[in-house]
């Protein structure tokens, strides 16, 4: 098309449509077709800016092809997390907020048509409705990698997901318990579940490890308890034991000796037989799930007398508090809790085994100080003579100082 002083545009044409409005057109850099632009403008000096954008964005390699934002976004995103290489779990929970809520939202539409203000909208109207931070946290998340893929496949030029903050949500601070408050939690419960306790509180496992825990896992003489693997659950009710999400998750953690005659009590009546043998099973001798758990937690409780919002992952809370108040760095505390931070941090930070044993040493100080009333058959702990009822432990001798716990 020539412009007024007579010269053919070396890019594209512009044109006006019997409708009034102005249509640009351009060769497709990919088929080399001609193409219309897929909008027209009011003005013809709109449609010439237009198509000079157009044709800066070709010349800089940024343009996409308008149409491949026109893929079904519901589509789009099951075979994305197919493809995704996930846990059986993670996969589970992934595509469980995927239906629930984001394909409602934008399922119907095309990629192209998930826009920032639309995300803001969306994510706006799941907190009004109730749904829980967490949950709205990580179906931003799961939308925000989606759209990342989505960019990464030239279907669209940026991600919408640009909402400041809405990737992350304050955690609630939780509840600490004494060294006397874990025991009497441990001596409210089931007589099979007592370890279980003190183990989440002095060695921080979490419950899948716990668990998943062996009897090869525990070492008496070494007074350490292995973490290789973690139980998890699906929705249909089985359960299946999975690596940690991290290196740092496969680790030896030293507990208390102060609790190795509990430790030994319980393998000896309530772990299930054989080196591979559960450590902690449930009522019935089946594998231990929460939900069966769950009951009797609330029961032990109530029974000490501590917060009702007292959650069981809250002892792996009390105890890195503890841990911390005993003098550990904090490279030592994500050591011991099977966490890591950055792959330098890895690599050039280690804790010694030493170190290890002396922040478990000062774990039973504590309890030798601050556990108070008589304890349950096996703890390691047995009444002042005096009668004032402050427990006392038991004097024994570790290896390294020339004799083995007797």
């Amino acid at each position: 098309m020539a412009n007024k002083k007579g010269r053919r545009r070396d890019f594209g044409s512009v044109r006006q449509l019997p409708s009034g409005r102005w249509q640009i057109r351009y060769r497709d850099p990919e088929t080399g077709q001609l193409r219309p632009a897929e909008k027209t403008y009011a003005t013809k000096t709109d449609a010439q800016v237009a198509l000079t954008h157009i044709e800066s964005d070709i010349a800089r390699g940024q343009w996409s092809d308008p149409d491949s934002g026109a893929l079904n976004l519901a589509e789009y995103a099951t075979a994305w997390l197919r493809d995704r290489k996930l846990a059986d779990r993670t996969r589970e929970r992934n595509e469980s907020v995927m239906r629930l809520h984001i394909l409602p939202t934008f399922g119907a539409g095309s990629v192209a048509d998930v826009t920032t203000a639309r995300v803001r909208s969306w994510r706006g109207k799941l907190l009004a409705a109730g749904v829980g931070e967490p949950t709205v946290v990580k179906a931003y998340q799961l939308l925000r990698a989606l759209m990342n893929t989505a960019v990464d496949d030239e279907l669209i030029r940026r991600n919408p997901c640009r909402i400041k903050g809405a990737d992350r949500y304050d955690v609630p601070e939780r509840p600490v318990l004494t060294v006397a408050e874990v025991f009497a939690v441990a001596d409210s419960i089931a007589p099979r579940y007592r370890l279980l306790v003190l183990l989440a509180a002095f060695t921080t496992l979490r419950f899948g490890e716990l668990a998943a825990l062996r009897r090869r896992d525990v070492d008496l003489e070494g007074l350490t308890v292995t973490v290789r693997r973690a139980q998890a659950e699906l929705q249909d009710g089985r359960l299946f034991d999975k690596a940690p999400k991290s290196a740092a998750g496969v680790r030896s953690v030293s507990f208390p000796a102060e609790l190795l005659d509990t430790v030994t009590h319980h393998l000896e009546h309530f772990a299930t037989p054989g080196r591979d043998g559960h450590v902690f099973v449930g009522q019935q001798g089946g594998q231990l799930r929460r939900s069966n758990f769950r009951d009797d937690w609330v029961k032990a409780r109530k029974a000490a007398g501590v917060t009702a919002e007292l959650h069981f992952h809250d002892l792996r809370h009390t105890g890195n508090t503890l841990a911390s108040t005993a003098g550990a760095s904090t490279r030592e505390l994500m050591t011991r809790m099977g966490h890591s931070s950055s792959r330098a941090a890895l690599i050039y930070q280690h804790m010694t085994s030493d170190r290890d044993r002396a922040i478990a040493d000062r774990l039973g100080a504590m309890i030798r100080d601050g556990g108070e009333g008589p304890p349950a058959r096996g703890c390691g702990l047995r009444v002042d003579s005096s009668g004032t009822g402050v427990a006392r432990p038991r004097t024994r001798r570790r290896a390294s100082q020339g004799g083995k716990p007797s």
